[in-house]
């Protein structure tokens, strides 16, 4: 049994959930299944909604420390340290944090929620890359299109290891680290700005062909 009142909590409302649905669930269901009262629900979580979320609180708070104490020289690391706090959570949570997900896909109000918390993540990242970059050419839009890029980057292989598609730890981990090799780039500044490579074709030939031209262009330019 979960060893906090907390803990009990969310146990017992995810438990409720999948017996008895969202909606049929109240508060007061959810304090008696964990053995507590009203007061010390609302103690932990001012709405129903609450109880199902993270703690996103605590989560930006150690971000937005870890991303402020980011060295010059330490910026790249900052950025997928960072982000690995964010991924350690969700799979230090586990089973609840699958049957969030799969709660989110039926209950608008959690699904809202989900979205605009996404949305604070990127908020402070950017808030974070700006003050490192706005003074270099094109540094505004680095900066946005870093944040972006991390959030963007770790949601992506995070749903594949919240849908059951990747089970093992480390490779959801991996598959970060290389996600967030795109925004350590953008950040770096070394991605290609090299001409685009253009194929022009007569609408003559085939798709095969048409790629194979293609092929052969980018190997000699």
């Amino acid at each position: 049994m979960p060893a906090t009142a907390r803990d009990r909590l969310v146990a017992a409302a995810f438990e409720l959930f999948a017996g008895q649905g969202y909606d049929a669930t109240t508060v007061d269901d959810i304090a008696a299944r964990a053995g507590t009262g009203r007061s010390t629900f609302f103690r932990h979580f001012r709405t129903k909604d609450d109880v199902v979320l993270p703690d996103h609180e605590a989560l930006l708070g150690r971000v937005d420390e870890r991303l402020a104490t980011a060295s010059p020289a330490g910026r790249a690391l900052a950025l997928r340290e960072a982000a690995g706090m964010v991924l350690a959570h969700y799979l230090a949570e586990g089973d609840t944090a699958r049957a969030r997900y799969r709660l989110a896909s039926t209950v608008p109000a959690i699904r809202d929620r989900e979205i605009a918390s996404v949305q604070r993540y990127v908020r402070l990242f950017g808030r974070h890359v700006h003050g490192w970059l706005d003074a270099e050419p094109d540094g505004p839009l680095r900066a946005e299109l870093v944040a972006s890029a991390v959030v963007i980057g770790h949601n992506h292989v995070l749903r594949q290891w919240l849908r059951g598609a990747i089970d093992d730890p480390a490779t959801v981990e991996a598959l970060v680290e290389r996600a967030l090799d795109h925004a350590v780039a953008l950040l770096e500044g070394t991605t290609s700005t090299g001409a685009p490579t253009i194929v022009i074709t007569d609408g003559a030939h085939d798709v095969e062909q048409v790629v194979r031209r293609v092929r052969e262009a980018l190997r000699g330019a």
